[in-house]
Protein backbone atom coordinates (compact mmCIF):
# COMPACT_ATOMS: atom_id res chain seq x y z
CA UNK A 1 0.00 0.00 0.00
CA UNK A 2 1.47 3.36 -1.01
CA UNK A 3 1.01 6.73 0.61
CA UNK A 4 0.44 9.90 -1.37
CA UNK A 5 1.79 13.04 0.27
CA UNK A 6 0.39 16.35 -0.89
CA UNK A 7 1.91 19.69 -0.02
CA UNK A 8 -0.85 21.72 1.66
CA UNK A 9 0.53 24.92 0.14
CA UNK A 10 -0.38 23.56 -3.29
CA UNK A 11 -4.02 22.93 -2.45
CA UNK A 12 -5.23 26.29 -1.25
CA UNK A 13 -8.33 27.75 -2.81
CA UNK A 14 -8.01 31.40 -3.75
CA UNK A 15 -11.16 33.51 -3.82
CA UNK A 16 -11.10 35.74 -6.86
CA UNK A 17 -13.81 37.71 -8.54
CA UNK A 18 -12.00 37.13 -11.86
CA UNK A 19 -11.78 33.34 -11.48
CA UNK A 20 -12.64 31.43 -14.67
CA UNK A 21 -14.38 28.15 -13.87
CA UNK A 22 -12.83 26.27 -16.82
CA UNK A 23 -10.41 26.88 -19.64
CA UNK A 24 -11.95 24.78 -22.41
CA UNK A 25 -12.42 27.69 -24.84
CA UNK A 26 -8.94 28.25 -26.25
CA UNK A 27 -10.34 30.78 -28.77
CA UNK A 28 -10.52 33.35 -25.97
CA UNK A 29 -6.81 34.16 -26.45
CA UNK A 30 -5.61 36.75 -28.97
CA UNK A 31 -2.56 34.64 -29.93
CA UNK A 32 -3.56 31.42 -31.66
CA UNK A 33 -1.10 28.79 -32.93
CA UNK A 34 -1.28 25.16 -33.87
CA UNK A 35 0.41 22.53 -31.74
CA UNK A 36 3.03 22.15 -34.48
CA UNK A 37 3.73 25.91 -34.44
CA UNK A 38 4.13 25.88 -30.63
CA UNK A 39 6.47 22.87 -30.83
CA UNK A 40 8.59 24.63 -33.43
CA UNK A 41 8.88 27.78 -31.30
CA UNK A 42 9.34 26.28 -27.82
CA UNK A 43 11.86 23.89 -26.30
CA UNK A 44 10.52 20.55 -25.07
CA UNK A 45 10.51 21.80 -21.46
CA UNK A 46 8.75 25.07 -22.39
CA UNK A 47 6.14 23.18 -24.43
CA UNK A 48 5.54 20.72 -21.59
CA UNK A 49 4.81 23.54 -19.12
CA UNK A 50 3.18 26.21 -21.29
CA UNK A 51 1.01 24.03 -23.53
CA UNK A 52 0.53 20.81 -21.48
CA UNK A 53 0.22 22.39 -18.01
CA UNK A 54 3.36 20.68 -16.78
CA UNK A 55 5.53 21.68 -13.83
CA UNK A 56 9.27 22.09 -13.80
CA UNK A 57 11.21 20.53 -10.95
CA UNK A 58 11.61 22.88 -7.96
CA UNK A 59 14.88 24.78 -7.54
CA UNK A 60 15.86 24.28 -11.21
CA UNK A 61 14.72 27.60 -12.71
CA UNK A 62 17.29 30.08 -13.94
CA UNK A 63 15.11 32.71 -12.23
CA UNK A 64 14.96 31.09 -8.78
CA UNK A 65 17.83 33.27 -7.46
CA UNK A 66 17.76 35.99 -10.12
CA UNK A 67 17.17 39.53 -8.83
CA UNK A 68 17.88 41.92 -11.72
CA UNK A 69 15.54 44.90 -12.30
CA UNK A 70 13.18 44.46 -15.24
CA UNK A 71 10.07 42.67 -16.40
CA UNK A 72 9.25 38.97 -16.66
CA UNK A 73 7.47 38.05 -19.89
CA UNK A 74 5.63 35.02 -21.25
CA UNK A 75 8.04 32.67 -23.03
CA UNK A 76 5.23 31.77 -25.44
CA UNK A 77 4.23 35.22 -26.67
CA UNK A 78 6.37 37.89 -24.99
CA UNK A 79 3.49 39.47 -23.04
CA UNK A 80 4.62 41.36 -19.94
CA UNK A 81 3.50 39.46 -16.83
CA UNK A 82 5.37 40.43 -13.65
CA UNK A 83 7.63 43.28 -12.58
CA UNK A 84 10.89 42.19 -10.94
CA UNK A 85 10.18 44.45 -7.98
CA UNK A 86 7.20 42.21 -7.07
CA UNK A 87 9.36 39.05 -6.95
CA UNK A 88 10.20 37.57 -3.55
CA UNK A 89 11.90 34.48 -2.15
CA UNK A 90 9.10 32.24 -0.91
CA UNK A 91 11.46 29.30 -0.40
CA UNK A 92 9.17 27.08 -2.50
CA UNK A 93 11.59 26.35 -5.34
CA UNK A 94 9.88 28.43 -8.03
CA UNK A 95 10.01 32.15 -8.81
CA UNK A 96 7.31 33.88 -6.74
CA UNK A 97 5.59 37.23 -7.20
CA UNK A 98 2.98 39.01 -5.10
CA UNK A 99 1.06 40.51 -8.06
CA UNK A 100 0.94 40.54 -11.83
CA UNK A 101 2.09 43.58 -13.80
CA UNK A 102 -1.56 44.59 -14.30
CA UNK A 103 -4.95 43.00 -13.55
CA UNK A 104 -5.46 41.74 -17.12
CA UNK A 105 -1.99 40.30 -17.80
CA UNK A 106 -2.89 36.88 -16.43
CA UNK A 107 -6.08 34.85 -16.11
CA UNK A 108 -6.96 32.77 -13.06
CA UNK A 109 -8.70 29.45 -13.66
CA UNK A 110 -10.18 26.99 -11.19
CA UNK A 111 -7.94 23.87 -11.19
CA UNK A 112 -9.24 20.65 -9.64
CA UNK A 113 -6.50 18.40 -11.05
CA UNK A 114 -4.34 16.00 -9.03
CA UNK A 115 -6.91 15.74 -6.22
CA UNK A 116 -6.46 19.39 -5.19
CA UNK A 117 -8.39 22.62 -5.57
CA UNK A 118 -6.08 25.39 -6.74
CA UNK A 119 -6.08 28.48 -8.90
CA UNK A 120 -4.13 28.11 -12.12
CA UNK A 121 -2.47 31.17 -13.67
CA UNK A 122 -2.21 31.47 -17.46
CA UNK A 123 -1.00 34.17 -19.83
CA UNK A 124 -4.01 36.25 -20.89
CA UNK A 125 -2.69 36.62 -24.46
CA UNK A 126 -1.73 33.06 -25.43
CA UNK A 127 -3.22 30.89 -22.67
CA UNK A 128 0.16 29.46 -21.74
CA UNK A 129 0.24 27.76 -18.33
CA UNK A 130 2.42 29.73 -15.92
CA UNK A 131 1.77 28.15 -12.52
CA UNK A 132 -0.64 28.74 -9.65
CA UNK A 133 -1.51 31.51 -7.19
CA UNK A 134 -1.87 30.88 -3.45
CA UNK A 135 -2.93 33.03 -0.50
CA UNK A 136 0.13 32.24 1.60
CA UNK A 137 2.23 35.30 0.77
CA UNK A 138 1.42 36.68 4.22
CA UNK A 139 4.41 38.99 4.51
CA UNK A 140 3.79 40.48 1.04
CA UNK A 141 1.64 43.56 0.24
CA UNK A 142 -1.14 41.51 -1.42
CA UNK A 143 -0.91 38.37 0.73
CA UNK A 144 -0.61 36.38 -2.51
CA UNK A 145 2.11 34.13 -3.92
CA UNK A 146 2.10 33.67 -7.68
CA UNK A 147 4.17 30.47 -7.87
CA UNK A 148 5.42 30.49 -11.47
CA UNK A 149 7.36 27.96 -13.51
CA UNK A 150 10.56 29.74 -14.49
CA UNK A 151 10.68 27.88 -17.80
CA UNK A 152 7.47 29.68 -18.82
CA UNK A 153 9.15 33.06 -18.35
CA UNK A 154 11.53 35.25 -20.29
CA UNK A 155 13.11 38.44 -18.93
CA UNK A 156 13.50 41.99 -20.23
CA UNK A 157 16.22 43.87 -18.38
CA UNK A 158 15.32 47.36 -17.18
CA UNK A 159 16.86 50.00 -19.42
CA UNK A 160 18.76 52.76 -17.61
Amino acid sequence: MGILLVNDACSQKIPSKNLIMNNKDTNQYSIQKTEAEWKEQLTDAEFHVLRNKGTERPYTSEFEHFWEPGVYVCKGCGAELFEAKTKFDAGCGWPSFYKSINPVAVKEILDKSHGMVRTEVVCAKCGGHLGHVFNDGFDQPTGLRYCINGVSLGFKKKED
